[in-house]
């Protein structure tokens, strides 16, 4: 596969990054905002909501009656070189916001969107346990769309109220130095699959 060089040089990844809160002060928005700071020079990260997106019905999962919004998750998800998820955990498990959102982008079966596609996984807690739970569910959920997960343990940060300030900046210095390390790790892990761009120049 190739490692995305165009021309000689490395050509910059597209990452799309998704939060599974819909709540404004959460910590993985927060952890989100963070990764697109500390992101590679040569990774950008764009953040997709998917908050808009309607609650599964497969009587809506057809070419002539997809939701707007769905059309768009999907194809953002196909032209991104990459996705990071970045998501709470709920009663050890996956939001249903976040399910939702896959859900949608796991059909049709077998042409998923994400399958073959790179996946980087982050979470925020403020308990002791980060959402090291959480994680697990959704790399079995990922597995099955047949997405390449990253295999990295993730970033799971705990006691998330002393690592953030009052304003969702990630301010805990050590913190910092494990995503920025991740992020580096993410963009090595995307670029064993990046495929170039015909129209890159």
């Amino acid at each position: 596969m190739s490692d995305g060089r165009v021309d000689g040089a490395v050509r910059e990844l597209e990452v799309l990054g998704v939060a599974g809160s819909l709540r404004r002060a959460s910590f993985n928005r927060a952890l989100l905002r963070a990764a697109v700071e500390l992101a590679p020079l040569s990774m950008r990260i764009r953040v997709f909501e998917i908050g808009d997106l309607p609650l599964y019905n497969a009587d809506l999962d057809t070419d002539e009656h997809r939701p707007a919004a769905v059309r768009e998750w999907k194809e953002a998800v196909s032209r991104a070189d990459g996705v990071l998820l970045v998501s709470p955990e709920y009663n050890h498990s996956v939001p249903g916001v976040m399910q939702n959102a896959l859900d949608w982008a796991s059909r049709p079966s077998m042409k998923s969107p994400f399958r073959g596609k790179p996946v980087g996984i982050m979470g925020a807690s403020g308990g002791l346990f980060g959402t090291a739970r959480g994680q697990q569910q959704l790399k079995l959920v990922l597995m099955s769309m047949l997405a390449y997960v990253m295999p990295h343990p993730g970033v799971a940060v705990t006691q998330a109220a002393t690592r953030f300030d009052a304003e969702g900046t990630l301010v805990d210095a050590t913190t910092r130095e494990f995503v920025t390390d991740y992020l580096t790790e993410l963009e090595a892990w995307i670029r064993r699959f990046a495929v170039d761009s015909p129209t890159a120049s």
